[in-house]
């Protein structure tokens, strides 16, 4: 980029105040001296800047959310984070930053302060004191004031006036607009001196080298650094000091403005002002102005490769809003997959085309038009010289097609997800995306459609006349009927609940008993109830599981009840579904839906074992179905058996979390096993035996040890009969963990031997689960984060660390 002599002299004069500032500290401060600590609470305890201006301390990200060791902007309302040491391991309430006599600089975790989740990489006996600096820089110095350690040197996602970002270095995006843990975007100096943006597969693999880069500088000079000065301008320098290329030449003083530079979660790198008063900011309100992205200008048009969605999820489109911001949007017939994360695409709204040939879907579908707009990439067949009509008729007869993009008599049948989803001007074509026109299944063919269309008339006059006369019919029928079934139970078909707020099918036992022929074909049996398939015929012989209890509290048919209303509020795809229940005499028995592929005991130790990516996805179903048990009911609903018994499998080997809130409805010793505690030997909590009080921790625990079963494929103890001894899955695991030979658990698997960076991280994940210490346990939304890879995971101690 070729400069003026002005451009020259301009660089000269305002990178002179900045680079030599920085290798100590110049400024007036307020030592943090040696012992000195703060702790995670709702105190707010921080250490300030001599200005007031940045404070360091713990930020709690959310209700129940955890603490961020953080920096942030002290003297503006909204207290704008620019520094987390731990954005991907949230500290439980009452963990400490200490300065500790020795120089060294920890935050340890929880209340009882169990293990350190991040330290500053300084030896022990050289730090003398810390400071928060005016810069927004925090640093830990030594007696001469040189600089042993700074926060500059380590950002997250924000570079602040006076900061550089050298060569190896790096900023990282945040995860979303709300969550502060680490994204897909990165910014940094490559080794050929470009400054480039890239973007990771999601979730984020620890050391994935799988990264693509959208955008870069033109420069290459080994050595280059970014550099933004005290004067605001945020620029790319070679090692020798000369200028570049500028990124925001929108230069503003530090004086009066307080600035920032950000990768933010959308990828795009942009420079915000705020006014440190209301009077330069011309009486307006004080907030972050916009002043410049630096590039890309347009997200939307960037396509790195069709494995990699660079600005939104699947199944949506892309468009250009306000500061550059890509804005991801819903075709018609489908809603976000997470209305808080914009990014994270759309699912459809609709039941898909079925592929059977004897229906006749075609014509329950139709299109929604979307003008300049395109998907590219996921095309599997194209036309060319077709008109429109049959291009939409070629994606309507094939149940494969999601949409076709027409465009100048070229057409191309989309497949499901759709990718890559994005408007321009640019594009003179269209997005025909295929959604079904309401809730049938199958519509009637056309010829039938003019014939019922033909006799419609006829068919209304012939109805209104017997309306009439059938009305009065009805009403003395109904007297009568009344009179007869009063006290009485209908012996075909159930009455719905009463329960507020709850449209449940109420059963008469005889009708369950008729349902299940007897209760005739038992599908399994427990320490407390049996399970019965069964048909119902009024509802076109639908199948259901019945499941019979054996023993019910004394108190019986009030507490049944509230608890039935408890649980058939729950509504997760991860949680089988109660359909009815029964209070009849001494029968209790709950109605739920049938699961065709059985339990996941079953199919996980069978015979051929289950591939790698379906163990994976069970994994993370269990996952999600406790975590809505623990975290979004209205009432917490604690399972209190987790096992492979208890998670059921649909047709599409979909998990579901079974008999959750049954502990509840059951006598205390109908849960018993030889230990009198709840739950099953081998997936107990230890603290059902220390006589601890109980929290969905328990559950977490079960969890640990099936994640561990899964992800083996082995069973939680083993009998080798050639050694006469029996293997204790979680303590090979852990000890295989230790050694670094965690490949000895799959050794024969290949599909998990092939992704061992996530088998190692869900090994650890399920040893943080099973420690014995409840507090280290992680909730299940945080294992969930964890599995999903929106948390790394730290280094877990070992299980039997726990001192009574």
């Amino acid at each position: 980029m070729a400069l003026s002599f002005s451009s020259r002299l301009l660089f000269f004069f305002t990178t002179l105040m900045i680079l030599l500032p920085l290798s100590s500290i110049a400024q007036p401060h307020s030592n943090v001296t040696l012992g000195s600590f703060l702790i995670a609470d709702d105190t707010n305890s921080s250490w300030i800047s001599p200005s007031g201006e940045f404070a360091f301390g713990f930020r709690r990200i959310a209700p129940d959310g955890g603490y961020l060791l953080a920096i942030w902007f002290d003297k503006i309302p909204d207290k704008t984070m620019v520094w987390s040491a731990n954005r991907d391991s949230p500290s439980e309430e009452g963990s400490r930053i200490q300065l500790f006599p020795d120089g060294r600089f920890q935050l340890v975790n929880g209340p009882r302060l169990g293990n350190v989740i991040w330290n500053a990489a300084v030896a022990a006996g050289r730090v003398a004191y810390g400071a928060m600096l005016d810069t927004g820089n925090f640093v830990l110095a030594l007696n001469t004031s040189a600089v042993a350690w700074q926060s500059f040197d380590h950002p997250t996602d924000t570079l602040l006036p006076t900061q550089i970002l050298d060569q190896g270095n790096s900023l990282r995006s945040s995860y979303s607009e709300t969550n502060s843990s680490t994204g897909k975007f990165d910014c940094t100096v490559g080794d050929d001196g470009k400054l480039v943006l890239r973007i990771r597969n999601f979730p984020v693999i620890p050391m994935d080298t799988n990264v693509f880069t959208y955008w870069s500088t033109r420069n290459t000079d080994p050595g280059n650094r970014l550099i933004f000065n005290q004067s605001g301008y945020i620029f790319l320098a070679a090692s020798n000091g000369s200028m570049l290329e500028f990124l925001s030449n929108n230069g503003a003083s530090t004086d009066r403005l307080y600035q920032r530079a950000i990768l933010e979660y959308d990828g795009v790198f942009r420079h915000y002002v705020y006014p440190k008063s209301a009077d330069s900011a011309g009486g307006r309100a004080m907030e972050w102005s916009f002043t410049e992205n630096f590039s890309p200008r347009n997200m939307c048009m960037l396509l790195v490769g069709r494995s990699v969605q660079v600005a939104c999820g699947l199944n949506s489109f892309c468009s250009v809003g306000s500061e550059g911001r890509p804005i991801c949007s819903c075709p018609a017939g489908y809603s976000p997959m997470d209305s808080n994360i914009r990014m994270s695409g759309c699912k459809p709204d609709f039941v898909s085309q079925s592929c059977d040939r004897r229906s006749q879907e075609s014509e329950s579908f139709m299109f929604d038009e979307m003008l300049n707009t395109d998907f590219v990439g996921g095309d599997y067949t194209g036309y060319r010289s077709m008109d429109e009509d049959p291009c939409r008729r070629a994606c309507l007869d094939d149940c494969f097609c999601a949409a076709v993009v027409y465009e100048s008599r070229n057409c191309w049948k989309k497949r499901f997800p759709l990718a890559n989803g994005r408007v321009s001007s640019g594009f003179n074509g269209k997005a025909l995306i295929k959604i079904r026109k309401d809730n049938t299944t199958v519509v009637t063919s056309s010829s039938d459609s003019i014939t019922n269309e033909t006799s419609r008339s006829s068919l209304i006059i012939i109805l209104s006349v017997l309306f009439g006369v059938s009305m009065f019919s009805f009403l003395v029928t109904s007297i009568l009927l009344a009179f007869h079934l009063k006290g009485r139970r209908s012996k075909k078909i159930g009455s719905y609940s009463n329960l507020p707020g709850v449209y449940l099918r109420s059963f008469s036992f005889n009708e369950l008993q008729e349902a299940t022929n007897g209760f005739e074909e038992e599908l399994g049996r427990g320490a407390c109830s049996t399970v019965y398939k069964g048909i119902l015929k009024d509802e076109n012989d639908r199948v259901i599981a019945v499941k019979k209890l054996n023993k019910i509290a004394a108190e019986a048919e009030k507490e049944f009840e509230a608890e039935v209303s408890s649980i058939s509020r729950t509504n997760h795809k991860n949680l089988v579904k109660l359909l009815g229940y029964c209070v009849e005499g001494q029968n209790r028995l709950l109605v739920y839906e049938f699961m065709t592929d059985g339990s996941l005991a079953s199919f996980l130790f069978g015979k051929p074992r289950p591939s790698w990516y379906r163990r994976v996805q069970i994994a993370l179903a269990t996952a999600r179905g406790l975590c809505y048990l623990h975290e979004e009911c209205s009432t917490q609903i604690i399972h209190c058996d987790i096992k492979p018994q208890n998670i059921l499998l649909d047709e599409s080997l979909t998990a579901k979390i079974s008999d959750f809130g049954l502990a509840k409805l059951l006598r205390t010793d109908q849960t018993k096993t030889i230990t009198a505690v709840r739950g099953t030997r081998g997936y107990v909590a230890p603290e059902w035996y220390r006589n601890m009080p109980v929290t969905s921790k328990v559950d977490v625990y079960s969890f640990g040890i099936l994640l561990l079963e899964l992800v083996c494929c082995r069973k939680k103890v083993e009998s080798r009969v050639e050694e006469e001894s029996e293997v204790i899955l979680v303590d090979w695991a852990y000890d295989c963990y230790e050694a670094g030979t965690l490949e000895l658990l799959v050794e024969n698997d290949e599909e998990a031997m092939d992704d061992i960076k996530r088998f190692k991280k869900f090994v650890m994940i399920g040893i943080w689960c099973i420690q014995e210490d409840p507090s280290l346990r992680p909730n299940m939304k945080r294992v969930l984060h964890m599995l999903e890879g929106a948390l790394e995971v730290p280094n877990p101690p070992h299980p039997e660390s726990f001192i009574d």
